[in-house]
């Protein structure tokens, strides 16, 4: 299945936790930051992702448990300068607010402005 369509595929199959999060991420409940959902990232899909903020948010279940191919996964995404947090499916339906509260910390989070280039001039 081509990469496009699989991300189609689990827009329209996301699970209960997935919807959950979702619906809030959407809502722009978060200070108007914006998400996108079951997003493409090279050969990857993501469940969320905050293009601004360089975050990615990901709802698991069990079969996530010390992933191999997902840390491999995430050491790709964090290359590619991605921030990647990952909530468990049972924290998203106990502990929403929680789970709302360290995203939106995260997604606001100012990033560290890069060193002068005296090689440009700067500093």
């Amino acid at each position: 299945m081509e990469q496009k369509e699989f991300a189609k595929h689990l827009r329209c199959n996301m699970t209960e936790s997935e919807n959950k999060l979702w619906r809030h991420l959407r809502a722009h409940r978060l200070n108007g930051e914006k998400f996108r959902r079951q997003q493409p990232i090279g050969p990857y899909v993501v469940d969320f992702v905050h293009f601004g903020a360089r975050l990615i948010v990901e709802a698991d279940g069990g079969q996530h448990n010390d992933s191999p191919h997902d840390e491999k996964r995430d050491a790709w995404l964090r290359g590619q300068g991605f921030k990647v947090m990952r909530f468990w499916n049972n924290e998203i339906m106990s502990n929403l607010d929680g789970v709302l509260a360290t995203v939106l910390a995260a997604a606001t989070e100012s990033p560290l402005s890069p060193a002068p280039s005296p090689a440009r001039g700067e500093g």
